[in-house]
């Protein structure tokens, strides 16, 4: 019984310690602005981005669970805004925002010559 008991403790220790883990961090900024920092399960960073007067302000990036840059975001005072990017694969989608509504969006990919120098 003494030997359940003790494991049971020891679990509840591990989970509880797990999930301080993976509980959000928050930095204050000398410009007023908090810097937070979420975590996926396994402990690796999720999302990272400011607040500004408890809004989204700035830029926002996520990660998938193995530290791979997924998307890239700007928000201004909680409303989207400039060009956001997400990958997916070989294909970058850029997302440009204006007043908090989409006004375009481009696919790109590998395959596709950014320039072309010619002679």
């Amino acid at each position: 019984m003494k030997n359940v008991l003790m494991v049971a403790a020891l679990l509840v220790g591990f989970i509880v310690s797990a999930q301080e883990e993976n509980k959000p961090q928050f930095e204050q900024l000398e410009n007023g602005m908090v810097k937070a920092t979420y975590f996926h399960d396994n402990g690796s960073i999720a999302e990272e981005g400011t607040f500004l007067n408890k809004k989204r302000h700035g830029e926002w990036i996520s990660y998938d669970q193995n530290g791979n840059k997924i998307a890239q975001a700007e928000y201004s005072q909680n409303e989207r805004s400039g060009k956001w990017f997400f990958w997916k694969g070989e294909t970058l989608v850029e997302v440009d925002y204006s007043n908090n509504a989409i006004v375009a969006v481009n696919n790109w990919t590998n395959k596709e010559a950014v320039a072309i120098n010619k002679p």
